[in-house]
């Protein structure tokens, strides 16, 4: 797989996706999201080769120099979506019921 195009430095990856071998990850840094790459997912923990995963990542001449699952901003990540979810498919009040 090809390099990660990003500065040297520690980043927050989310794992997308993880078919035939490859993980897509997004890479944010303070809570913006600046990148992502096409990874073979063996370069990931073992633990964090899911969708949805979020890892604390070092990279290093495009590479990934360390990377930890991180079970707890896992867990928040994903209340957090429900969260939002449910309230954007609750239903406004309409004229009638006012």
């Amino acid at each position: 797989m090809t390099d990660i195009e990003l500065p040297d430095g520690e980043y927050t990856a989310v794992v997308d996706a993880v078919e035939d071998g490859l993980a897509t990850v997004f890479f944010e840094r303070d809570g913006e999201e600046v990148g992502n790459a096409v990874l073979e997912a063996s370069r990931l923990p073992a633990d964090g080769r899911r969708a949805d995963a979020v890892l604390s990542v070092t990279l290093c001449g495009g590479r990934i120099e360390s990377a930890a699952y991180e079970p707890d901003r896992t867990e928040r990540r994903a209340e957090a979506a429900q969260d939002r979810f449910d309230r954007l498919s609750k239903r406004p009040p309409s004229d009638e019921d006012a």
